[in-house]
């Protein structure tokens, strides 16, 4: 149920393919609030990232609603506060809501610092030397700070990952996405990407965390979503998922992972 802490309502949401013969996403509902650190775990094919990518339109849903700052994004036109019609403008609501893929989608022929400031100055039109500023400040926070010359190449898995969340947030996003960010690292590098991800959740970030780190979902979140077969089979906090799990599909996912 939607509440003023709401800042995105899912309702009844599907991605079928196939005339239906393949049901991504089955009717999924939930809401999520300002401040949610929301973890999202289920087997391979369960449809958790075709969830996670629905949130920014990267996936158009096949029926239900999205509801992200009082408008309904799947649909292409609403009306506004006065009662016009205004065409939903989808790259001014992706500027709201940062991503985090498995793989750093770094341009490699730029440096670092170049990689950071183009979105603020190319989309959000502040100029190069206030985007340079709040970059180092960013860049600085994640240890990185001396690398800003460097090209991608130069750089750990590790070290790209945590280049490609402070680059989300340079874009002053008002919710975080991350899909599987660390299934693409070496071991070693895991935790130092997880500690950027724990920083921000202490700070209120709100974050929709598709992981199979469960480690992080246990200690970090403070909402775990059980996805199986397109569908939301279970939701609680996680010492409710985990200590308690209610249905067999979760009792034996967690069997496995564990």
């Amino acid at each position: 149920m939607a509440t003023r802490d709401s800042l995105i309502q899912v309702s009844d949401l599907k991605k079928h393919y196939n005339m239906g013969a393949i049901k991504a996403l089955d009717g999924v509902t939930v809401d999520i609030n300002k401040g949610d650190v929301m973890v999202v775990i289920g087997p391979s094919g369960s449809g958790k990232s075709t969830f996670l990518r629905s949130l920014n339109l990267l996936e158009e849903p096949t029926g239900g609603a999205i509801i992200f700052d009082g408008v309904d994004i799947t649909r292409k036109k609403y009306k506004d506060e006065s009662g016009k019609t205004v065409k939903l403008d989808i790259d001014k609501l992706r500027q709201k809501m940062g991503m985090v893929f498995q793989h750093f989608n770094l341009f490699p022929h730029m440096t670092i610092l170049e990689n950071m400031i183009l979105a603020p100055v190319k989309v959000k039109g502040i100029s190069r030397a206030e985007a340079e500023e709040k970059a180092l400040a960013l860049l600085d926070r994640v240890g990185l700070k001396d690398r800003a010359g460097a090209y991608p190449i130069q750089l750990s898995g590790g070290q790209k990952q945590r280049v490609a969340i402070v680059r989300a947030l340079a874009m002053e996003p008002q919710v975080m996405l991350f899909d599987e960010p660390t299934s693409a690292l070496d071991p070693e590098m895991v935790g130092e990407v997880l500690d950027v991800m724990k920083e921000l959740a202490k700070e209120g970030m709100t974050m929709v965390v598709v992981t199979h780190e469960m480690g992080f979902a246990r200690e970090v979140g403070n909402r775990v979503l059980f996805m199986a077969d397109g569908m939301l089979l279970e939701q609680g906090a996680p010492e409710e998922i985990f200590g308690n799990p209610g249905s067999p599909r979760l009792k034996d996912f967690l069997a496995k992972v564990l």
